[in-house]
């Protein structure tokens, strides 16, 4: 674990109310709602935008997802790893989560067994190392088996309050739309 913090923050909103802090962003990220859907945006070699759902964790200070290298998210990749992970939240009152970063594969024997692991435990999804390569139940997601894991450490991760129960908070208790930057 790299306990990898901010190096700033700054409230978007225009009234003068400070950030919300990282550890609200961070604990979302950690404890995800059952069933958390996340989307993953990757560039085309064209420069047209990609979208994509996909199964994924926070995990060690970095956001982990894994895809089979045929996919459009793996090919993608292959050409540019800049991407853009997003998240809506139903944990109230609700953040909705944006992290930017580049996407790198995971083929370290350590950390891709820590990683999977991770997804096994957190996510119940049993995985498989085999060289490089994760094997496991098919996720329509990530496309057929064999899967890469891609490890995005943010460079910049956007908080905003979410829509879901807003209407139930002071607007003083809600997140504060936030920016973090993160040190490369």
């Amino acid at each position: 674990m790299t306990d990898r913090k901010p190096v700033a923050s700054n409230s978007l909103g225009d009234d003068g109310a400070p950030a919300s802090p990282w550890a609200l962003a961070e604990e979302r990220l950690a404890n995800p709602e059952k069933g958390r859907i996340y989307w993953l945006a990757t560039v085309r070699p064209d420069g047209r935008p990609h979208v994509m759902p996909l199964i994924g964790l926070w995990f060690e200070d970095a956001f982990y997802f894994l895809t089979g290298d045929g996919t459009g998210k793996g090919r993608n990749l292959a050409g540019d790893p800049r991407c853009v992970i997003t998240a809506s939240s139903t944990a109230l009152p609700s953040l909705d989560i944006i992290i930017e970063g580049d996407a790198r594969k995971v083929t370290d024997e350590t950390p891709l067994r820590r990683v999977t692991e991770a997804f096994g435990s957190k996510l119940e999804w049993p995985l498989e190392i085999r060289g490089d390569a994760v094997h496991g139940p098919n996720a329509p997601s990530a496309g057929p088996p064999p899967y890469s894991v891609f490890q995005v450490v943010p460079s910049v991760v956007f908080g905003l309050p979410g829509t879901l129960g807003m209407e139930h908070f002071d607007p003083a208790d809600l997140p504060r739309p936030t920016r973090w930057k993160f040190q490369r």
